[in-house]
């Protein structure tokens, strides 16, 4: 298995996408059923082939990751070719940026002392949604990238 396989709930909303899978393999519901009961292994294996399908497509549209702790920000926009990183680290112990209040502190003094700004590029390997899929198992979130987008806009201002 190349990525993780997609939990219960998310293998439950994608019902009618498995049915598709199955489908596609000339599986019939009868068949499905047959399989889970009396070969566990190929039904494991069957959830892990369609898991890995799932995050190949997904990943593949990717072009924005956000990792957000609480005083630290870790944008990346992702290209073609490579990765770009708008890092953001707050030395107020007191701020949480994770917070509405936390994060309007951020945006009033993202220029000041407390706050330091980083960019950063990194060239993509062979396999783009592996590196993808790293930043989302260390707690990455897909996004449309406004974040990115704000924060690159104040730091070409500068």
């Amino acid at each position: 298995m190349k990525y993780t396989r997609l939990t219960k709930e998310q293998l439950e909303e994608l019902h009618q996408e498995f049915i598709n899978f199955l489908a596609s393999q000339s599986i019939t519901a009868a068949e499905w059923q047959e399989i889970k009961t009396n070969k566990p292994k190929v039904a494991e294996q069957e959830l892990d082939v369609f898991s890995d399908l799932i995050w190949e497509g997904v990943l593949a549209k990717v072009e924005y990751i956000e990792h957000i702790s609480k005083q630290q920000l870790f944008l990346f926009k992702i290209n073609e070719d490579h990765m770009s990183l708008i890092g953001i680290k707050v030395e107020n112990e007191a701020i949480d940026i994770r917070t509405k209040e936390g994060y309007q502190w951020l945006q009033q003094n993202l220029l000041e002392e407390q706050v330091t700004l980083f960019t950063s590029t990194k060239a993509i390997s062979e396999d783009r949604n592996k590196d993808i899929f790293v930043l989302i198992q260390q707690g990455g979130n897909i996004t449309k990238g406004q974040l990115y987008e704000f924060f690159n806009e104040r730091l070409e201002n500068k």
